[in-house]
């Protein structure tokens, strides 16, 4: 039989391969669409077919990736070695069942969609792959892949997707949960972006950068600010030798991340944020990423170092064109007042302009340093569809949080509270007297790159 939307599933399990022809007389009750995004079967059948193929395993999918990646508008976040290593060190651990969709238009491929299904305590969750430490959650799309498929063809092909996942029963699932979707993937708009979304809680920021460092420092920056940023940088040096070192081998990435990992957890246990890099699997897959030869050209690993101290470390990305600032931290210690982070920082640019970024990506979170640098904001939606009350609980109360935390993040007098809220909460846990002024505190913590809150 005929599929609808003129599109041929194509099942591909670990051992086997099946075609399934089977005719989807409705949209599956998880994958609503518009009635009117949903286009008469004569207009749709007018294009070629697009042909679905579903992998249940990443390593059935490894080559196509590789080769795709390279060539297609995509992300950082998006790469085949990126998702591997947190299969291998995090997924495995709990269980997530990978579900890669490979979508062909006359054998050309056209998109590679990594999703996966992931037990939570009350429901299985369609979800983005790895999507817990993906900054930026998006198909690979080919150059033209919006040419091809409109916003209405996709509606459809979104609910054929659906039903191939979910005719895996390994891969059925009570509620579809995609999160952090950017507007636009590379240079064109993400198709997710015309379902029925809704904004993320957080935004992210992009500075495009060009021409030397010095030139575009003066450029970007007032001269007030270059007066302060000196004055703090002669402090530095007045503490010993300021130098950028860049991670040159895996022993040279372990010691550094380590050094990172250890700040990190002293600035969540000062904040009361808890530590996201204590789960198991998390230090081991940062690691793996950082020093495994597939994506050494892909990671940077560096530390500013002042004297003996390592003022502050940096993990971050360079990826068609475009630096990834992905995590960062300072040394709490005596030097946290002549602005070591901020300094790291303008090294950072400075390294991505010299290997010839055009772009500097702080990514996700709504720290007031991002805005003084960024000249754009890249909205990021979510997408979350029930399959039934069970999944409709955890869906809604996933839509409730995610509304009030945006409606924290964007009232500067709710989010001032929250921070001195959490501020003092983690004084009491730790058992120390509370701060002279938690508000100046925190004032004075969220001014810069040298107070780098989670990511969100």
């Amino acid at each position: 039989m005929r599929l609808r939307a003129g599109v041929r599933l194509m099942l591909v399990s670990e051992d086997t391969q099946a075609v399934l022809n089977a005719r989807v007389g409705v949209a599956p009750p998880s994958l609503p669409t518009p009635a009117a995004a949903v286009c008469p079967a004569s207009a749709r059948s007018a294009s070629p077919a697009i042909e679905l193929t579903l992998h249940d395993n990443l390593a059935a999918a490894a080559a196509t990736w590789r080769a795709f990646e390279a060539v297609a508008d995509c992300t950082a976040f998006q790469t085949f070695a990126w998702h591997d290593a947190w299969q291998r060190h995090i997924g495995e651990r709990c269980r997530t069942a990978p579900a890669i969709v490979e979508g062909r238009q006359g054998g050309r491929l056209l998109f590679i969609m990594p999703l996966a299904v992931e037990h939570g305590h009350l429901a299985r969750r369609l979800v983005w792959h790895a999507s817990d430490l993906c900054d930026y959650n998006a198909p690979l799309l080919a150059k033209d892949f919006s040419k091809r498929v409109t916003a209405s063809r996709f509606a459809a092909l979104w609910e054929e997707i659906g039903a191939l996942v979910g005719s895996r029963p390994c891969l059925r699932r009570d509620v579809v949960i995609l999160e952090r979707m950017p507007e636009v993937v590379a240079a064109q708009a993400n198709p997710f972006a015309g379902l029925p979304v809704t904004p993320h809680a957080s935004g992210a920021y992009l500075m495009h950068i060009a021409g030397d460092w010095e030139t575009f420092y003066k450029a970007k920056r007032s001269s007030a600010t270059r007066r302060h940023d000196r004055a703090k940088a002669k402090r530095l040096a007045e503490a010993g030798a300021v130098s950028l070192v860049t991670a040159s081998d895996r022993c040279d990435v372990e010691a550094m991340l380590t050094t990172l990992f250890a700040q990190k957890a002293v600035s969540f246990a000062r904040r009361g944020v808890p530590n996201f890099l204590a789960r198991p699997g998390y230090r081991d897959f940062y690691v793996d990423v950082a020093s495994a030869p597939a994506t050494r050209s892909l990671v940077h690993v560096s530390k500013l170092q002042v004297g003996d101290v390592t003022a502050a470390t940096n993990l971050g990305f360079m990826f068609g064109h475009r630096y990834y600032h992905v995590v960062a931290s300072y040394d709490a210690g005596e030097l946290s007042r002549h602005g070591p982070g901020t300094a790291h920082l303008h090294a950072l640019i400075a390294y991505a302009l010299d290997h010839g970024c055009t772009e500097f990506d702080f990514t996700v979170g709504d720290e007031p340093y991002k805005r003084d640098w960024c000249d754009s904001e890249t909205k990021l939606f979510d997408l979350r569809l029930a399959s039934n009350l069970r999944g409709w609980a955890v869906a809604a109360a996933a839509g409730v949080g995610s509304r009030l935390k945006r409606c924290v993040k964007r009232s500067p007098a709710l989010w001032r509270a929250f921070t001195n809220a959490r501020l003092v909460t983690a004084r009491v846990r730790r058992n120390s007297p509370p701060p002279e002024s938690a508000d100046r505190a925190s004032r004075g913590r969220m001014g810069g790159p040298d107070a780098l809150p989670p990511r969100a």
